[in-house]
């Protein structure tokens, strides 16, 4: 079970890379719009991180409390890129909100223990 779980863990992290890699290209080059990559990154990381929270660890299971909050997070991340795929343009606070929350998912994963 150790491997399935370092597996669902790596391509978790690739779906952050995707999401948060994207965004910041968009951001940088001055267009804001959310493309492909950033949508498959949230698919991803919603879909990875439900499959690692079941428990597939003997004992270290982490808090329902912070599973809660990681879901939430991940699924606002979610509706706020899957809704705004089609448009033209998003607002610059839509587009940097979606980075701020991307960013404090992963702090809420590497600093709460």
């Amino acid at each position: 079970m150790e491997a399935l779980r370092l597996i669902l863990l790596y391509v978790h992290l690739i779906g952050f890379a995707l999401l948060f890699g994207a965004a910041a290209v968009q951001y940088l080059s001055g267009r804001l719009l959310v493309n492909t990559p950033m949508l498959w990154g949230a698919v991803i990381q919603l879909l990875t991180g439900i499959g690692l929270s079941a428990p597939l660890r003997d004992g270290d299971e982490p808090a329902p409390a912070k599973l809660v909050t990681k879901l939430v997070l991940a699924l606002l991340i979610f509706v706020m890129v899957f809704f705004s795929r089609k448009r033209e343009q998003v607002s610059r606070g839509h587009f940097l909100a979606i980075i701020g929350l991307t960013l404090v998912t992963a702090a809420v994963a590497v600093f709460w223990r």
